[in-house]
């Protein structure tokens, strides 16, 4: 069976994504800061039905672990067939001008140096094979901003543009490059973002029926899935109640 590897794999649309393959019977190779979490979440995938799991610590945003993950992990399963980019983060909602820039420094170095330096330590093997899937976990900010959320939509944006010059760069070698642009998607991602306050989190998805993590990752899993010669180039997801990232139709409690 092919193999996936997914980074953020501890919790939301990571693990909803890895819970899927499993399902189908991929080999599955999951990385997280969160070890305690991530082997709980291994666990399950081989209760599921993954044909093989690996499971290591994962900070994307060091590039010895990022090596140390990627050589156990090949060593163990092999080269990926396909490669999910999900390890990514907002963090606050501060405005330019009132920001002190340590929040900038965290979204940047997770959300793109994390995804190049993942992506440039599997595509050449990937590349030398002749076949792979790169998958990244965008975001509809990446097509339009909103206030308080300047660096994080620059990240997304930025993966976008990634995407786009991977597709020109591995052109005619047998890779497929795809992005899964979510909008409102009730994970811990509004918790991270407000650094645990759990009432400023919820507030986000207050009034309407956001996207869950499941409803994601069956959008990740439907692109791994199309035949060789089809590439979903993007996906852009958002609950019928929103419209871009700050028009949400929000009904008040009864």
């Amino acid at each position: 069976m092919p193999i996936v590897c997914i980074t953020g794999a501890s919790a939301g649309i990571g693990e909803a994504t890895a819970e899927l393959f499993a399902r189908e019977g991929w080999a599955v190779a999951i990385g997280a800061r969160r070890t305690a979490r991530l082997e709980e979440v291994a666990r399950r995938l081989a209760e599921l039905g993954a044909s093989a799991v690996f499971h290591a610590k994962l900070d994307v945003t060091q590039e010895a672990s990022i090596e140390e993950f990627v050589s156990a992990m090949t060593n163990t399963l092999g080269t990926p067939d396909c490669l999910v980019n999900n390890a990514g983060l907002a963090r606050g909602a501060e405005r330019v001008a009132e920001a002190d820039g340590r929040a900038w420094r965290e979204m940047i170095e997770t959300n793109i140096f994390g995804l190049l330096w993942m992506t440039r330590r599997v595509l050449p093997a990937m590349l030398e094979r002749g076949s792979g899937h790169l998958i990244m976990i965008g975001s509809v900010a990446g097509h339009l901003g909103y206030a308080g959320g300047s660096v994080y939509c620059a990240t997304k944006s930025s993966v976008r543009s990634i995407c786009e010059a991977l597709r020109l760069e591995t052109l005619g070698r047998g890779i497929r490059v795809t992005s899964v642009d979510p909008g409102a998607a009730e994970t811990e991602f509004s918790l991270v973002r407000y650094s645990g306050d759990a009432d400023s989190a919820a507030k986000v998805y207050a009034g309407f029926e956001p996207l869950h993590a499941i409803d994601v990752a069956e959008c990740v899993l439907f692109a791994a899935t199309r035949p060789d010669h089809v590439n979903l180039d993007q996906i852009r997801v958002m609950a019928t109640a929103q419209a871009d990232p700050w028009h949400v139709h929000r009904v008040a409690p009864e």
